[in-house]
């Protein structure tokens, strides 16, 4: 064992216990600036030894120095993430004397009332339940008296959305109430900008506490990116349909282990079913899904040899589910890190490969595919990018400060986020709306908790007011006393002339034999032949960026991504490129009359098109923007659109008035500022400025 920093009891059991003859690189590059109290970014391929590269540093610290208490949060963004966690970390904490609790919605009230009166060294949380621990009534003052570390494990997955804005507001509150600043260490898979991925990492403590992106190893822009493509068998296929990629599936790799992964509830519930009629050993993981379900399921799997799990991105942020063999992706994920996290579950075992299959489904998925490998061949990783303008999860944080501090002055409230905005001053118009609808009160210079709060967000002891995303109301589907999951309720709605639609839900045809509207309860009982599966989403279309079309451009003017293409995938490519030859040109965007329609194929995204709609206006049409184009007015000339094009100045897209409700703690905001939350992040000027200076040729 080459590290000699870490506590020797420590090194004892990785010698004996774990039977390791040295640690990773990751892991020994950590030690000594996590045992120097430094902030750090911890890069490295899914099982590359995170988990154990910021653990082992501040277990040894916690022993070393006698921390007492609760000492360390392990912050996952799912609880299935920190289930598999719990029992590792029970096992190195317990090897110094140290305890590991765990928190989440699953975990019994007893157990959290034996945690509150004696608490663990380290807790394993995610964000949401650790806001329900700082507002509840039943959590001491001193409860976080001694905490001194925060480890927050797949950090990207929270810095790309609201939860990111959330966690970094907590953790502020959580430095305050512990009198000191927390060290910060964040584990994730490559990603495309870790030096500023750091920098929001430490927050309010950015440029005053020293950090650095540990990364042995990892390409990213700023490193020397190799010349030759990532190393991995990758292969792209055309299937056509999901019974195709059903047989496909059920044909290849006999004997294997094989993970497959689909970017729908919907879509893994319908291969699921093919899958069974092809005789294959499947099960199901999706957030839809009962959690006993989908425990049974990923422990079945990790049990069995010759058999496939589907599953959505559930089993992507490093759950461990044994020792796989394959990965299949249907169509495309969303995005290259996406893909790098699938793509990293494989090649875990002596000798053996990182590994993936590619099923296009239909010719948009084949496109999708083609561009995101393209740009992973090139070393490629999306920027970590906050969304803009949270102005929801201030008014949300006002909220929850009030009922954590019960009362606090209202000239004192900005400082308890240590000047991090935009939580301090700069959020006073919305302190002066929650007062003045009645969602604070104020009361010799106090501010507290209002009736309209109460009313709106006050349900299970604010358990609403915790959570920072929306969820679409969901029926419980019960077989017995057996929870099976959720459906959309629309599923149940009666047919004219006929009951509800059989259910297609953990892989299994469903009965609905009795529907509670009132408690949203379905019971049911299994049936034999087809059912139908459905799930709504909240949220605002984003569609794909600009460099992912960008990319999708390049591949349709004959830029082949560096993996094995079958010949089938090669003939759907070749037809691709003739159907599109009169969307793509090498040097010029083209805008071209199509029948009565005249479009501008700005391969730009679907976000920098919507910006440049609406900066177009009166010349760009609301309807027919895509990912790829937006349509024009019909009766534009060559030189009108032109001169237009020279003046424009872009601005955001409006959005629609409905789309706000939709955004969560809408109603403790101003409408003004509620909308123009959703406008910044419906915008893309960045891309639509991209379009605007490429070349363009107008062919009538």
């Amino acid at each position: 064992m080459s590290v000699e920093r870490l506590h020797s009891g420590l090194v004892h059991h990785i010698a004996n216990t774990l039977g390791w003859p040295d640690l990773r690189p990751l892991q020994k590059e950590a030690v000594a600036p996590i045992l120097d109290g430094e902030d750090a970014i911890l890069l490295a391929p899914t099982a590359g030894g995170k988990t154990e590269a910021s653990s082992f540093p501040l277990i040894s610290a916690m022993a070393s120095e006698n921390w007492a208490g609760l000492s360390v949060l392990y912050l996952c963004p799912i609880k299935a993430l920190l289930n598999n966690l719990a029992p590792r970390l029970e096992a190195y904490a317990g090897w110094l004397g140290r305890t590991v609790g765990l928190w989440h919605g699953d975990v019994s009230a007893g157990a959290k009332d034996r945690m509150r009166a004696e608490p663990p060294n380290i807790l394993l949380t995610t964000p949401e339940s650790l806001e329900g621990l700082l507002i509840s009534t039943k959590t001491e003052t001193d409860f976080f008296a001694d905490l001194r570390a925060v480890v927050v494990d797949e950090v990207h997955a929270f810095a790309a959305d609201d939860r990111g804005w959330h966690l970094r507001a907590v953790l502020e509150r959580l430095s305050r109430l512990a009198g000191r600043p927390l060290q910060r260490v964040g584990a994730s898979a490559t990603v495309g900008n870790p030096d500023e991925l750091l920098t929001w990492l430490q927050g309010s403590g950015a440029g005053r506490r020293p950090g650095r992106v540990i990364a042995p190893g990892v390409a990213f822009p700023g490193a020397e990116a190799p010349e030759q493509p990532p190393e991995g068998e990758v292969e792209l296929d055309y299937v056509g349909s999901v019974s195709n990629a059903a047989k496909v599936i059920a044909a290849l790799h006999r004997g294997e282990k094989r993970l497959v992964f689909c970017d729908s509830r919907k879509l893994v519930e319908q291969l699921a079913g093919w899958l069974r009629e092809y005789g294959v050993t499947v099960f199901l993981s999706h957030s839809s899904l009962s959690v006993g379900e989908r425990r049974r399921a990923e422990q079945a799997f990790a049990e069995a040899r010759d058999c496939v799990i589907v599953a959505t991105s559930t089993l992507e942020l490093g759950i461990d589910v044994g020792d796989l063999d394959r990965v299949i992706q249907i169509n495309a994920p969303k995005t290259v890190a996406s893909f790098l996290q699938r793509f990293g579950r494989t090649g875990r075992r002596a000798g053996s490969v990182r590994n993936c299959l590619f099923l296009a489904l239909d010719s948009r998925g084949l496109m999708d595919a083609a561009g995101l490998l393209r740009l992973w061949g090139r070393h490629w990783v999306e920027p970590i990018e906050p969304p803009p303008g949270p102005n929801h999860i201030v008014a949300q944080q006002v909220l929850a400060l009030c009922l954590q501090e019960k009362r606090i002055g209202n000239r004192l409230w900005p400082e308890s986020w240590n000047g991090l905005e935009p939580f301090g001053a700069a959020a006073k118009p919305i302190v002066d709306y929650l007062v003045a609808e009645g969602f604070l009160e104020t009361d010799g210079g106090m501010l507290f908790v209002g009736p309209n709060a109460e009313k709106r967000f006050g349900t299970k002891h604010f358990a609403d007011l915790t959570a920072v995303f929306c969820a679409p109301p969901e029926f419980t589907v019960m077989h017995g006393r057996e929870e099976v999951g959720q459906v959309d309720p629309s599923i149940l709605i009666p047919e004219e002339g006929r009951g509800p639609s059989n259910i297609l839900l953990a892989g299994r045809t469903w009965y609905p034999k009795h529907i509670d509207w009132k408690r949203r309860l379905c019971h049911v009982e299994p049936v034999d032949g087809d059912g139908s599966a459905k799930w709504s989403s909240i949220g605002l279309p984003t569609g794909k960026s600009f460099e992912l079309t960008q990319s999708i451009r390049a591949v349709l003017l004959g830029e082949d991504p560096p993996v094995a293409i079958t010949e089938r995938a090669e003939r759907t490519l070749a037809d691709l490129r003739e159907k599109h030859a009169d969307h793509v040109d090498p040097d010029n965007l083209l805008i071209r009359r199509e029948g009565s329609e005249l479009r501008w194929w700005t391969w730009a995204g679907y976000r920098a098109n919507l910006t440049l709609q609406a900066s177009l206006e009166g010349f760009a049409r609301a309807d027919g923007v895509t990912d790829f184009a937006l349509r024009l007015e019909n009766d534009l000339t060559p030189g009108q659109l032109s001169k237009r094009l020279r003046k424009v100045e872009l601005r955001s897209p409006t959005p629609d008035p409905r789309a706000v409700t939709g955004l969560k703690f809408n109603d403790a905001l101003p409408e003004d500022l509620a909308t123009s939350t959703l406008s910044t992040r419906l915008a893309d000027l960045d891309g639509a400025s991209a379009a605007l200076a490429m070349n363009r040729v107008f062919i009538a």
